[in-house]
């Protein structure tokens, strides 16, 4: 009755799915995927209709899910140690020791808190016959959690009322679940989201789970360890003592001195950190001995090993071709079983016998007698279609869908009342990977009758290592990312404004007169025609001075900085971005030109939101003076008056001023230096001595009593103003 009723219910998200698409494209939910070698950044394909679970269904799952993860806990210290499931029998060495997952770098080595799973994805299926089944278990990096997380939050706004007739258990937990686990494990100190870089396919979740956190998202270039222990270096240089990272990536590239010792993505010296108890690494090293798509075949056995219980959840039913029998089982029923590579992932290496052609089974099975290790093979289970909204037709069509399940472990193990459920993008297709092109829905856990609403977790409020010790968590990286965000935004917002002023002239017939604001921002002046100049100037990708090559170059030093500046916050950027990529495409409507105002406005709003916003105000004044000295760089390049120049000098002056004492990162002080260098050749010498007079305050260390009288001065009207601008009625160099 529930069910039916949330089913009934839910059907009114498919009215809203547009909307839904564009917050979530607006706050950058994406994931990347690599062609041909380069990267893209894509929208995950969201479908309205949920995944519905009924309260007294998923309380069994729970259990089994519970019941499976603290087996898989128990094996991953079993295995580093004592090997009992070896020396007993249960599991033949032969595939512990030959497990691409197995590390004995990591041998006689127990994780702080004895956990090894800190967040286990469990992938599952549903038969057509209601059953679940477990496929596989994802020990290492899962990743997947922060969608629905985040899709649920705009689900819960754009239809409020939904959400107060259905009763859905609340999935806002994940995150405290999380920073539970990573202060239980801690070894004293800060926590971090380890993440390789930008250009990982799941930066975006990353970056939003540190923000959620309130963990600090670092860069491998961004620690360092020292006599076994591990440091986050600000950007002053300071070193702050780490007592946990979550990190997210593979083993191989964690340490270049323990593992890959070509990786340029690790943390020297790490696992020595880590061996030594002196910090903890969720999840840990060498989990992937337990997650090996062999190793799963034993997973049962280890529940009644380790836990003296019946296995709750069922494995679909697997073959190992390292039997004999089981080999001979394959092989005769090779076009009936799906086979899977036991090293590969995210869909990759899974084939249905089905598929082959008599060629094509036969170099398969030629394959698996040589390298019987290297693969397993499974029942095709008929798993449960569920419908989705065809984004051409608008028409509900069935696909095969899973859930991957999140399991976090702590001081106790607890699963998430959510889950990811991906569908396939096409009809009857069973690989749903989003790296596949499939896309994904909100799963909903139902409340039983009676049952309370109120979270246990929604109460516990998280507090972020940035507020506990604000500026000093800032990376000499990030410093210069927000003050090339603060230039690059400014250089998007002033060009185009000042561009306007040039095309009316141009349509008053003045076909030249874009020819003096294209050489001011060194730009080509030999253009074919006008048109041609709006195109390279608005949107040629390819011109790193154009406002569309800047537009990139802002948004990609924003969404490095999600966790300081939130994503609320950073939406403005994406919007903006989202803007001049919709101008791009209709770059040949001549009304286009207008459209170029939405820009603006976005990041006015972006900036109104930082000034606004609780963020620490040393961060403000970091993308704030990057956004003044562009200003000031961009006016004198297009000779504007003293009375112009006024408020961004005044503006710089005062957001310097709040750096009081701190060290002065060395992107502010060579880009003063390089803009002072400019100036007399420009006809602005009066300019250059306020900014030379501005340097001797912002050296070393920003000296705010130095700075004080420029501000003061910088408050006069303009005839008291001539010591630091002279009036160009007087012959000034300021046009």
């Amino acid at each position: 009755m529930i069910e039916s009723k949330a089913q009934k219910m839910a059907s009114e998200l498919v009215d809203r799915r547009a909307a839904i698409n564009r917050e979530l494209s607006r706050n950058g939910v994406r994931f990347g995927i690599y062609k041909n070698g380069q990267y893209h950044d894509q929208l995950f394909p969201y479908d309205p209709v949920p995944r519905i679970i009924a309260s007294d269904e998923f309380d069994e799952l729970e259990r089994g899910l519970k019941q499976r993860v603290d087996a898989l806990n128990a094996y991953l210290k079993d295995v580093y140690s004592d090997k009992r499931i070896v020396h007993d029998g249960v599991i033949p060495e032969e595939y512990v020791y030959t497990s691409a997952g197995y590390f004995p770098q990591v041998n006689g080595v127990t994780p702080p808190g004895g956990v090894f799973a800190h967040i286990a994805g469990e992938d599952l299926v549903q038969g057509e016959d209601g059953k679940w089944w477990v496929l596989e278990d994802n020990l290492r990096i899962p990743s997947g959690a922060s969608y629905p997380l985040f899709v649920r939050d705009i689900e819960r706004r754009i239809s409020p009322r939904l959400f107060r007739d259905v009763r859905v258990r609340d999935n806002r937990a994940y995150p405290t679940m999380l920073r539970r686990s990573m202060d239980f494990v801690s070894t004293e100190g800060i926590a971090v989201v380890l993440t390789p870089g930008r250009f990982n396919s799941a930066f975006f979740e990353h970056a939003y789970l540190a923000e959620k956190t309130g963990a600090v998202l670092a860069f491998p270039e961004d620690l360092e360890v020292e006599n076994n222990e591990l440091y986050f270096i600000d950007y002053s240089g300071r070193k702050h003592r780490v007592g946990v990272v979550y990190r997210r990536l593979s083993d191989e590239y964690l340490d270049p001195f323990a593992f890959n010792a070509d990786s340029v993505i690790g943390v020297p010296g790490l696992l020595g950190a880590y061996r030594a108890g002196n910090v903890a690494i969720m999840n840990a090293p060498g989990n992937g001995a337990a997650d090996d798509k062999a190793i799963y075949y034993f997973v049962p056995a280890m529940v009644q090993y380790y836990l003296h219980e019946d296995p709750i959840l069922h494995n679909a039913p697997t073959y190992m071709p390292m039997f004999s029998e089981d080999r001979k089982t394959v092989l005769d029923r090779l076009g009936e079983l799906v086979i899977k590579d036991v090293a590969e992932a995210g869909g990759y290496g899974v084939v249905f016998g089905s598929s082959l052609d008599a060629r094509q089974r036969e170099e398969l099975a030629d394959k698996i007698k040589a390298e019987p290790r290297r693969f397993i093979a499974q029942e095709v289970i008929q798993f449960r279609d569920i419908d989705v909204v065809d984004p051409a037709t608008g028409r509900m069509e069935p696909r095969k869908a899973d859930l991957r399940a999140f399991v976090v472990t702590g001081p106790d193990t607890h699963v998430w009342y959510s889950g990811l459920t991906r569908y396939s993008s096409v009809p009857g297709q069973m690989i749903v990977n989003s790296s596949q092109g499939g896309g994904f829905k909100d799963t909903w856990v139902l409340a039983g009758e009676g049952e309370s609403l109120e979270n246990e977790w929604a109460s516990k409020r998280i507090i972020a290592d940035s507020e506990r010790h604000s500026l000093s968590l800032l990376t000499a990286s990030k410093a210069d990312n927000l003050y090339w965000l603060g230039r690059y935004t400014e250089r998007v917002f002033t060009t185009l404004t000042r561009f306007f002023p040039f095309y009316d002239q141009v349509m008053d017939t003045d076909v030249d007169a874009f020819r003096p604001f294209a050489r001011a921002l060194d730009l080509p002046e030999d253009f074919e025609d006008f048109d041609t100049f709006i195109h390279t100037f608005l949107y040629d990708k390819n011109n790193p001075n154009s406002v569309r090559s800047a537009m990139d170059c802002a948004f990609n030093n924003a969404v490095i900085l999600r966790p300081e500046l939130t994503s609320r916050v950073l939406q403005y950027v994406e919007m903006a971005l989202s803007s001049i990529a919709d101008a791009t495409a209709l770059s040949s409507d001549a009304e286009d030109i207008y459209a170029q105002r939405d820009v603006n406005d976005d990041l006015l709003a972006f900036w109104g939101a930082i000034e606004n916003s609780t963020i620490d105000q040393t961060l403000k004044a970091f993308l704030f003076i990057g956004k003044y000295l562009e200003r000031l760089d961009l006016y004198t390049r297009l000779a504007v008056s003293a009375d112009e120049l006024r408020a961004p000098i005044h503006k710089l002056v005062s957001y310097a001023m709040t750096l009081d004492g701190m060290p002065v990162p060395e992107c502010f002080a060579s880009g003063l230096r390089w803009l002072i260098g400019q100036l007399p050749n420009r006809g602005y010498e009066e300019l250059a001595k306020t900014l030379k007079r501005f340097q001797e305050g912002f050296n070393d260390r920003v000296a705010a009593e130095t700075l004080r009288p420029l501000a003061e001065v910088n408050t006069m009207n303009l005839a008291c103003s001539k010591a630091l601008l002279s009036d160009p009625d007087e012959g000034s160099g300021i046009r």
